[in-house]
């Protein structure tokens, strides 16, 4: 678990380089904020000063990878200690999958994944809601997940995402914290679908949202959409979510709703060199 003076110095140094670069870091705050006993987080200081910062978010055998180093101190190689670092603790936890994850726009990340041998695997969109007319229908229920619907979460991750199948029992178990809920979809049919909802910071973000293959075209996932945007601009958040920029399908779902592409993400998958 990280103190409460680590994820301040954490933010701080986001800030820093987000402001420098004008870029926007994925961090996995809901992810940062709840860790267990096992260390996942890298740190470099100075004087006191965060200067460094990598992070491993682990999403059953896949491992995403993502740091920091604030602009005054870079060239002076603490990202790649912290890359090393953080690689090792990879491979000793037997990940099958890593992923380096870099903004789109950063030129300085492009160079060093380049450098260090990394292949460009896919890019996300980070989008916004930016306002429409949202009608609701009473077709759908949006209700809370308990333990019995712990079965079609896992079913709903394997057919909806082709995530295999024991990664996905591992990720509907784990523990997502007090500000996370997942909620289910019923229709007529019954459960179809699931939704999750993290709020961080007066953002509501809209994660892991699946409807069975069958039940898709149906405008069963616009009304869950429109319903969980309704609710938490309500409740007073900003809602965004993440899409894959060649899921085009799931891009005309979200954008006929309100959302915008404001920032891209990239991945790129890495083979750690050593044995």
């Amino acid at each position: 678990m990280l103190t409460p003076r680590q994820l301040e110095a954490i933010e701080q140094l986001q800030q820093a380089c987000e402001t420098h670069d004008h870029v926007q870091l994925k961090l996995n705050w809901d992810m940062l904020r709840d860790r267990g006993s096992d260390p996942l987080d890298f740190f470099h200081y100075e004087k006191d000063v965060l200067i460094a910062f990598m992070g491993l978010y682990p999403f059953g055998s896949t491992v995403e990878v993502c740091g920091m180093v604030h602009p005054s101190e870079r060239r002076k190689g603490h990202f790649q200690q912290l890359f090393r670092q953080a690689m090792e603790k990879a491979y000793r936890n037997g990940y099958k999958k890593i992923l380096l994850n870099a903004p789109a726009g950063s030129d300085t990340a492009k160079a060093f994944l380049s450098q260090a041998g990394a292949a460009y695997a896919f890019s996300e969109h980070q989008m916004e809601w930016e306002g429409m007319p949202l009608e609701e229908s009473g077709a759908i229920l949006l209700r809370q997940a308990a333990l019995e619907d712990y079965a079609m979460r896992v079913r709903l991750s394997v057919t909806a995402f082709g995530v295999d199948e024991e990664d996905a029992r591992v990720l509907e178990s784990r523990d997502l914290g007090e500000n996370t809920v997942v909620f289910m979809i019923d229709a007529d049919e019954g459960t179809v679908g699931k939704i999750r909802v993290s709020r961080e910071e007066g953002q509501a973000w809209i994660y892991g949202f699946a409807v069975l293959p069958e039940y898709q075209g149906k405008g069963i996932g616009r009304q869950a959409l429109r319903r969980v945007i309704n609710e938490q601009r309500s409740a007073g958040y900003s809602v965004h979510l993440e899409v894959e920029t060649k899921n085009d399908h799931a891009l005309r779902l979200y954008e006929s709703v309100g959302f915008k592409a404001v920032h891209a993400q990239d991945y790129y998958s890495y083979q750690p060199r050593f044995s």
